[in-house]
This record gives C-alpha cells, structure tokens and sequence, in this order.
C-alpha cells in the first residue's frame, strides 16, 4: 500500500517507520526541512524502545504535492491546531479515492478537516476519518532516530460520515490491526483522553517544568493523589458531554485497561500501574502541544458542546482559562466550538445525522 505520512514529528517518524516495518511504501512529509534533512538522503528511520531496528521509507520531502501523489492512504501525524493549515495545503492536491485519517482527531477534528475542504470547493470521492489517539508514546532521541514507549493494543477509529467505516475497514485493518473501527466520530472525539491526562497536569505542575526545564516523569511524578482527582472530574463533565450525545463513554480509567492492560482502584492507581508511561519525561516548556493543541481542540470544544447541550462542564472551564491566562492567548477565541464547526443551535439528532450520513 502507499501510505503518506504528513508530520515529522515524534509521531510521525514513528508512525512512519512503523508503516514500513509492516510492509508498506511511505512517503513522510514534514512542512520544514529541519527534522528531515537526514532521512531526505538516507531514507532511514531508527527505531528504539518496544521496536528496535532500521526502516526504509520511499522518500521524505517538504513538498506536499509530491507527498500526496498516487498515495492511497494519508495518516496524518501533526499536533491537532494545525488540522486547519494542512486541510488547506492539501486541497488542491487530493485525489479520488484518498483516504485522509487524524491520528488523532482530538475533539471534532474530522468535522473541523471535512468543514475546511468543503469551504475551499473540494469535490473528491474521498474519506476523511479520525482516531481517538495516538497508537502510541513515543520521542525523538537523535536525528532520524525514534524511541516508541509503548503501543497500544487498540485505538478506535472511525469515518465520517459512518456509512463510510466499512471502507475504511477494508484499507485499516490489514496494515493497522490495532485500529478498531467504531461507531462514529463522537465516539472517537468525545472519549479523547488526551483532554484529561495533558493539560491539567501541565498546569497544575507548571512551576516545577519551568523550575527544572520538565526534568521529572510527567505521568507517575506529575499526577499525585490530588492531581488525580481533577483529572477524575475533568472525566466526569467529558462524560457527561459524551452522553447528552447518546454515545456511551469510556472513563479514563477503563481506557487504560482498554489500550494498556492495566487496572486500579482509582485513576491514580491506574496510571502508576502502567509500564508504558516509564521513562516519559515532561516536556521541558509549558508552552507545549499539552497546552497549545489539547487545550482549544480538546478542552474547548467539549465545553462549547456542553454548554450548547445544556451540560456544566466547571473544571474543564477552569483549565482552559488559567491556560489562556499563562500563555496570554484567548484559547476560547481561537478553539473548536459549535459555532465554527457549524452546529450552533443543532440539535442532538442533527449532530448525530451529520456524523451517520453526512447529512445535517
């Protein structure tokens, strides 16, 4: 299969290794030329930790027609504010028959991405699918060198519109069978874990990252007994969201033993219970992808969905203010929400009809 994988990052390189491990023929796009000046003449990506070995991709570049030429299948690995940007730099190269997938979507990413193109005219028989997270931890150690942590033993995935999946299913499941075709799209959007495990905890630890530039875990260090807690009700109000949509969530808790294998007797157990979250470091800034793409693609958008539902939503309320605070941004103004996703004043069965059939 020809795959493109948009994004050079820690996902990226991974995810594209990854690819060509199980056989695939990848091209890897990054928009600067930096993080794959290495691999543009090696066509070599290392990979260490749960893989260990070396990968041949066809070709990396930063040109992105040339990415998406011929490709079948686009997994695009690239932090969840930039879905916009990358929608509108590919428009005029996507082709019939194009398989576009988030990994991940965060809130409503696949809404978001569909939206953008139909603005800009884009009349393709294509698929536009999201994943609830990433298939897995990982972190650039070198140039062109890769260390997975951990990948999870499922990660769902669904098309939007859902009359779609079964094609989408087709295309996944021989080369990603880790991908686990659900529902829709609010299955996929509203159990975004990343929501509660990322921007809380950045917070909530911000003076001790700034402090030691994040020289400390960020999971099992980061979330103590107290941290956890927030975590716990930031879960409960996504929950709650999740389910004024009449889609049965997943708590954080019964997620880490859906994608890791491991239980606890409350969310704090749990996490400390995971090997896979050993050895990941905090990030050495607050100003980080934990902030910048989890608070207003995340946090955001399932506040603006709560209030249009009816649902309070308090402590999601408070981490996005006291981020827009630190990092003197607006997050409110500039994240996803119902207005700019063009659902302000849907109803329930209007969103739902939207992510079944396409149509509103």
């Amino acid at each position: 299969m020809k795959i493109a994988v948009i994004g050079a990052g820690n996902g990226g390189q991974a995810l594209a290794a990854f690819l060509s491990m199980r056989g695939a023929d990848v091209a890897l796009y990054n928009r600067s030329k930096k993080r794959i000046s290495l691999t543009i003449k090696t066509k070599i990506i290392r990979l260490e930790g749960e893989i260990q070995g070396t990968f041949k991709v066809s070709f990396a570049t930063t040109n992105i027609e040339e990415a998406l030429k011929g490709r079948k299948l686009i997994m695009i690995a690239i932090p969840a504010f930039a879905h916009r940007d990358i929608a509108k730099k590919m428009a005029p190269y996507i082709e019939d028959g194009q398989v576009i997938v988030l990994n991940p979507g965060r809130t409503a990413g696949a809404i978001e991405f569909k939206r953008i193109l139909e603005e800009l005219g884009v009349d393709r028989n294509i698929i536009i699918a999201e994943a609830q997270t990433f298939i897995f931890a990982s972190r650039l150690t070198n140039p062109g060198v890769v260390r997975i942590f951990k990948i999870k033993n499922a990660v769902p995935v669904s098309a939007l519109p859902a009359t779609k999946n079964h094609i989408l299913e087709e295309l996944l499941t021989p080369i990603m069978p880790e991908f686990e075709i659900v529902d829709n799209v609010i299955y996929t959007s509203f159990n975004n874990i990343g929501a509660v495990f990322h921007p809380a905890v950045l917070l909530l630890n911000a003076a001790r990252i700034e402090s030691s530039a994040g020289k400390f875990e960020f999971y099992l260090e980061g979330i103590t007994p107290s941290v956890a807690r927030v975590l716990e009700k930031i879960d409960e109000e996504r929950c709650r969201v999740m389910e004024a949509l009449k889609e049965k969530p997943m708590t954080a808790k019964d997620w880490l033993n859906y994608a890791y294998d491991v239980q606890g007797e409350n969310l704090h157990e749990a996490i400390h219970n995971n090997p896979g979250y050993q050895g990941i470091m905090a990030p050495p800034s607050i100003a980080n992808r934990y902030i910048l793409e989890d608070v207003p693609m995340s946090l955001v958008p399932i506040s603006s969905f709560g209030k249009m539902l009816g649902i309070p939503t308090p402590t999601i309320d408070s981490i996005v203010q006291i981020a827009s605070v630190m990092m003197r941004r607006d997050f409110w103004k500039e994240g996803r929400t119902v207005k700019n996703l063009g659902f302000e004043g849907r109803s329930v069965e209007d969103i739902r009809r939207y992510v079944m059939e396409g149509k509103m």
